[in-house]
């Protein structure tokens, strides 16, 4: 009877571990990227190295655990830009609210466009959001609206471009994304589009590639 109360004591300690764990990644990930090592996790978090093991056998699924949510908004915001239906409109959303969602939080490109972590869930997700991103291109240029030369590594482009942007313009970073994508999205358009060389021979996986 007198054990009870400990085990609950026990729960509510394990819990509140779990909870600080989580809250410390997401704010070393969103500030310096995926490549916290697990003992900085640890320290930031005040719990023992084991400890966070413990909770988290791999950093995959500590990582996995931080960005669920972002994962299902990411994938979210292509879904509701297929079912704009204004094409243009749609497509222009979901690069805005991704580039966005890039700036905000600098961990989050990574495991969005990555294989990292190597999950199943994860990767059917990224694969169905690209295939939906994909048939939204072709709407978009059925409708006359995107160039009809855009390729999909122009997407990875415009990423990659956004990302050096969300590392290196500090408290500016918000802004000067916005106006990147303003700039690249005009040039999208395919009113007066000119020839443009190849496409680079570039995709999203190779923007985060993990041993």
């Amino acid at each position: 009877m007198k054990t009870e109360p400990s085990r609950i004591g026990l729960r509510v300690d394990a819990q509140h571990n779990r909870d600080r764990i989580l809250e410390v990644a997401a704010d070393a990930f969103a500030e310096l990227g995926l490549d916290v090592p697990m003992i900085e996790i640890a320290r930031r978090a005040e719990v023992g190295v084991a400890t966070l093991y413990r909770r988290f056998p791999t950093k995959s699924a500590l990582v996995h655990e931080v960005f669920a949510d972002q994962l299902t908004t990411c994938a979210a915001a292509v879904d509701d830009g297929l079912a704009d239906p204004d094409p243009w409109r749609g497509f222009c959303s979901v690069i805005e609210k991704i580039c966005a969602m890039q700036v905000a939080d600098r961990g989050f490109t990574a495991v969005f466009l990555s294989t990292f972590p190597e999950r199943e869930a994860n990767v059917a997700e990224r694969a169905r959001a690209e295939r939906q991103f994909a048939e939204l291109v072709r709407r978009a240029k059925e409708a006359g609206k995107l160039r009809r030369d855009f390729a999909h590594s122009d997407l990875t482009l415009l990423i990659m471009a956004n990302n050096g942007v969300a590392g290196s313009a500090g408290e500016a970073a918000a802004a000067a994304s916005r106006r990147l994508v303003g700039y690249l999205l005009q040039s999208f358009r395919a009113e007066q589009a000119q020839p443009l060389p190849a496409p680079a021979p570039i995709n999203l996986q190779d923007l985060f590639c993990r041993d």
